[in-house]
């Protein structure tokens, strides 16, 4: 059990480091002034897609590009929670199809609502 955990702790142990040393580096070498720092408004300049910036960023977006996202992570987490089930299907037993249903159904009355209330037409 204790090496279970062992190997647990490792890879906690990479999953920190991996992130942390770019940036302990970056902290490092600029305070070994070893960083080239040369601050400059083009630097500062906000940068979309080679395209310079007009107005402001308060812009107004049509509330069904949101709701097309939301059902777009709804079904992928559904995808998510369906697939080791549909691993271990054969050891989980009637139970666990029973709920599999029940879940995929719960998806669908959400989807069915959706599609009366016509969230995913496009205008």
């Amino acid at each position: 059990m204790l090496e279970e955990f062992g190997r647990a702790g490792f890879l906690l142990l990479f999953a920190l480091a991996f992130p942390l040393a770019p940036i302990l580096i970056s902290v490092l070498l600029g305070a070994l002034k070893i960083r080239p720092k040369h601050p400059n408004p083009v630097k500062s300049s906000t940068y979309e897609c080679g395209v310079e910036t007009v107005g402001d960023a308060w812009g107004q977006f049509n509330v069904r590009y949101y709701i097309i996202a939301l059902l777009f992570v709804l079904f992928s987490v559904e995808a998510v929670f369906l697939y080791p089930w549909a691993v271990a299907f054969r050891q989980l037993g009637l139970f666990a199809l029973i709920e599999a249903v029940l879940f995929v159904f719960i998806l669908f009355v959400g989807y069915v609502y959706a599609w009366r209330r016509q969230a995913l037409e496009w205008l």
